[in-house]
């Protein structure tokens, strides 16, 4: 918490000691601070320049703009809660939030905050990340080679979830965490993230059949973004982001540019408004580090 000096005590201070006390320093341009988190890692784009960003270990969701540079806690979520990965529908005024280790996942009210939903998937998993494709909601596990889908209706009432059984490369469970990121391609394909591997793959919602996309090494790989035919992987631990592009039946992809940032603090999860990347620092890397935020960079 800064405390700023009104200019009445400032020259006090100088009559006493000659010294006229520094500045408070201002947060750098692009780094909007989500104010008494305990921690964070997902991050989801709303209507227009706004975002929602998860409160790691507790599942508060912060609610900001991107314009105004601003963010301030929106739900106040029950105790046990926590916030990984997370999507908005805007059309239906849903957020999908990936519970982590508690292996639930939450459906919030965009326009109020209220619970829509909650969903136990696994006694025995790390749900981690979400995306939206035109039927509904895909969440994955990182502790096992499946895949969670809730369905949502023309009118926006969400369904009963259903697990996919994943076969080839993402089905393949291994050491450390598994799959992570994911993300939909215009064709309706899901692209998911593997973390120990450094691998992406390319995922049949209908068969769960899966196929290595070839070219691609991104370790150390969290969240990812795909817009037409580019996708972002965000790399944790290595402070940067990849922008691959795509083949167009997913086969392959092609190393395009790394954006890095002085700000990023170990990024884990971001979202996209026009240009601009709108990334969460998770600090795991900087324990020392009690400030968490959301930095903007360009995408390209």
């Amino acid at each position: 918490m800064r405390t700023l000096i009104p200019a009445a005590a400032a020259v006090v201070l100088f009559a006493l000691t000659g010294t006229v006390p520094a500045a408070a320093a201002p947060e750098p341009p692009g780094v909007i601070a989500l104010p008494e988190a305990t921690g964070a890692e997902g991050i989801a784009a709303g209507k227009q320049g706004t975002f929602y960003a998860g409160d790691r270990l507790d599942g508060d969701i912060y609610r900001g703009d991107v314009q105004d540079g601003t963010a301030d806690v929106f739900i106040d979520a029950p105790d046990g809660r926590v916030a990984i990965g997370m999507v908005a529908d805007v059309k239906n005024n849903l957020l999908f939030v990936a519970g982590g280790g508690t292996g639930d996942a939450y459906v919030y009210n965009t326009e109020t905050g209220e619970d829509v939903a909650t969903f136990d998937f696994t006694d025995a998993g790390f749900i981690n990340d979400v995306t939206l494709t035109a039927e509904g909601a895909w969440f994955t596990n990182s502790n096992a080679g499946e895949l969670y889908f809730v369905p949502v209706a023309k009118d926006g009432t969400v369904g009963d979830f259903e697990v996919l059984d994943m076969s080839g490369p993402a089905g393949e469970a291994g050491p450390g965490f598994n799959l992570n990121g994911i993300a939909t391609a215009p064709d309706g394909t899901l692209v998911v993230a593997h973390s120990s591997r450094g691998e992406l793959y390319a995922v049949d919602p209908a068969t769960g059949a899966s196929a290595l996309i070839e070219g691609v090494s991104v370790p150390a790989v969290d969240g990812i973004e795909i817009r037409g035919g580019t996708l972002w992987a965000v790399q944790n631990r290595l402070d940067q982001i990849s922008r691959i592009t795509l083949a167009d039946d997913l086969s392959s992809g092609t190393l395009d540019g790394v954006i890095t940032s002085p700000d990023f603090r170990t990024p884990t999860t971001a979202a996209l408004f026009g240009n601009t990347l709108a990334v969460v620092n998770a600090q795991f890397a900087y324990p020392e580090d009690t400030q968490f935020e959301v930095v903007q960079v360009p995408a390209r």
